[in-house]
């Protein structure tokens, strides 16, 4: 028989123009985690129902687990890159982990849609999980972030998105599946805008206007784009970004929240280290001058099919209960430093 790859959930949809990012902690008690398990066979259903008032708007939501909340909900074995957030960086130049469970990575071309959806995704988890963070972006004029550059240039597109992002044989259990990171970051806006354009360039490493990317003879080696662009083996490596903006103008609010796919959370976690870190340490991004990222998850998405037949995968020996666990208490947070070094991405 053919080895045919599990459908993916919606990973590699098109960046939409509204989008709703959820982020909630399992909650302890009695049957939560069997409240959790039931509603992942909902999810496309719910989508399916609320997506069919405007076929148009394409509708999407990708769902996805922390390392700690799949150990609990689903049991061994765990995907293989699968992993809590590693932090990068210290002091006020930092990647931090925050709490967080559950990813739900809602969009479509209305935001009304995306805020039904939400809806009706926590009215059926109820109290089985608690909120952390909830953030609704837009799409910013052609596709800028916040500090007026164009965000996401170099995703892949096609085929190429697919093969960068959904794993494939070198996890066969979850294949399908793809890894995402999400980190929350606010800008200082009065300090970035006081900087001349050409400033903000040298920062970014592109030319505002043109979204053109700089000669390397002038692009600083500390740039937004030197730090990000990774290689292996000769080859660069490539993320699918869907960052969206979002802020609150009265509060002085102003924000990128940044979301990236991959086939290992490798090549995203290598970029965060070149950011925090610098490249060599002490390179650091400058645009980390005047930005700070707030929070910060790595999640799995497994495969459509999967996510299906997850409500019948209970652990076999830790009990289903997370109450009763221990692990709860220390699920996320934890500094897990290993090899950077993950699957190639060019198979």
């Amino acid at each position: 028989m053919p080895n045919i790859t599990p459908e993916p959930q919606a990973v590699c949809n098109p960046i939409s123009r509204s989008a709703i990012f959820i982020v909630a902690t399992l909650a302890r008690g009695e049957g939560k985690a069997d409240v959790v398990r039931a509603w992942c066979g909902d999810v496309a259903a719910l989508v399916r129902a609320v997506g069919t008032r405007a076929p148009a708007a394409n509708l999407s939501c990708v769902c996805g687990f922390s390392a700690g909340a799949w150990d609990l909900l689903f049991g061994a074995p765990r995907p293989a890159s699968l992993h809590p957030f590693r932090e990068f960086g210290a002091g006020d130049r930092r990647a931090i982990a925050t709490p967080g469970d559950i990813l739900l990575h809602i969009r479509a071309d209305h935001m009304d849609l995306c805020f039904e959806l939400a809806a009706q995704m926590l009215d059926k988890l109820g109290d089985a999980v608690t909120v952390v963070d909830e953030v609704h972006g837009f799409r910013y004029f052609d596709l800028r972030d916040m500090v007026g550059f164009v965000d996401g240039t170099e995703n892949p597109s096609g085929k190429s998105a697919a093969r960068y992002t959904i794993v494939d044989e070198e996890d066969p259990e979850f294949a399908g599946g793809s890894y995402v990171i999400v980190q929350k970051y606010l800008h200082n806006l009065d300090a970035w805008n006081g900087l001349s354009v050409e400033q903000q360039e040298l920062i970014i490493g592109r030319e505002k206007l043109s979204d053109v990317e700089l000669d390397e003879s002038i692009k600083p080696s500390c740039s937004h784009s030197s730090l990000t662009t990774i290689e292996e083996d000769g080859k660069e490596v490539k993320i699918l970004r869907h960052n969206m903006a979002f802020g609150r103008p009265g509060a002085k609010e102003f924000g990128t929240y940044f979301i990236g796919y991959a086939r290992t959370p490798a090549p995203i976690e290598q970029m965060m280290e070149n950011m925090f870190v610098g490249k060599p340490p002490g390179n650091y991004d400058r645009l980390l001058d005047y930005s700070r990222a707030v929070t910060g998850g790595l999640f799995f998405v497994p495969s459509a099919d999967l996510l299906d037949e997850l409500p019948d995968r209970k652990p076999d020996i830790a009990s289903s209960d997370i109450g009763d666990n221990p692990a709860a208490d220390n699920r996320e947070g934890t500094l897990n430093i290993g090899s950077l070094k993950g699957t190639s991405q060019d198979e």
